[in-house]
């Protein structure tokens, strides 16, 4: 949010033409970061010789299922995040300046809001049914946004997508944490590199399909809807398989009671 107020009061201020200026300003955040990598500690995710090597991740089915969930949680995330002020703008007529505040502004909120309230709560949820949950919602926002007819749901639908990707890059990792404890960092390097695939390929899609579409964005828009989807898919396999190796863990311990009795 503070990146789109301060872009727009700087374009407001000085105009759009000095962008490059923006840019070498927004500069020096990662910068800032890097020094501060520098002098962080940083602390080994397993210790050494017991994480899994490449070879045994990409052997691993489960390791590709996440890999499926990561891409498609940055997909969902960024595709929203990137175009939704130029959706704004074509959806409610409004200037830029405008359509920043009320398309990418009100989504960082609602995507602030999203993980605000996870990271309270975190402890009380389910994790793999709350991503459910917002795959879904986030499916429906896509929908919102590309099919209806009225800009105000339009607006509605976009803004409210924030609130349901909020927890997707994040829960994504956490369940990897989880189901594969042992990935190490190269597990992670995948899961970043998957993400920022996903977050890559398709809002370079939507942009292809809007301008084949004669600039229409919600054409572009309701063909993303797919990656939520596969999301939601991905998620139910996950909980399935929990199911299955939950339930011959419970067969397993009711034999050695049997045997042991």
């Amino acid at each position: 949010m503070g990146v789109v107020l301060g872009s727009t009061i700087f374009f407001a201020v000085f105009g759009i033409e000095h962008w490059k200026i923006l840019t070498i300003i927004w500069a020096v955040v990662p910068l800032y970061n890097t020094w501060n990598f520098i002098n962080c500690p940083i602390e080994r995710l397993v210790e050494d010789g017991k994480s899994m090597k490449v070879r045994q991740l990409l052997r691993l089915p489960l390791f590709w299922l996440i890999i499926i969930l990561m891409v498609c949680s940055g997909a969902s995330e960024a595709t929203m995040a990137q175009w939704a002020s130029a959706f704004t703008e074509s959806a409610l007529g409004v200037s830029k300046m405008v359509g920043d505040l009320a398309g990418p502004g009100l989504f960082a909120m609602f995507m602030g809001i999203s993980r605000m309230l996870y990271g309270k709560f975190s402890e009380k949820l389910d994790l793999t049914r709350i991503m459910l949950i917002c795959g879904a919602m986030c499916a429906g926002c896509y929908l919102l946004a590309s099919l209806t007819a009225s800009p105000i749901l339009g607006l509605a639908g976009c803004s409210l997508c924030g609130l349901a990707v909020g927890i997707m890059w994040p829960g994504s990792i956490s369940i990897s944490s989880r189901e594969c404890p042992k990935g190490g960092t190269a597990m992670f390097a995948f899961l970043a590199l998957a993400g920022d695939l996903g977050a890559t390929v398709s809002p370079a899609m939507v942009g292809s399909l809007a301008e084949l579409a004669g600039g229409n964005l919600k054409n572009g828009l309701l063909v993303a809807t797919v990656f939520p989807a596969v999301l939601v898919l991905g998620l139910l396999i996950l909980q399935r398989k929990a199911r299955q190796k939950a339930s011959m863990h419970r067969c397993a311990e009711e034999r050695v009671y049997e045997f042991d009795s």
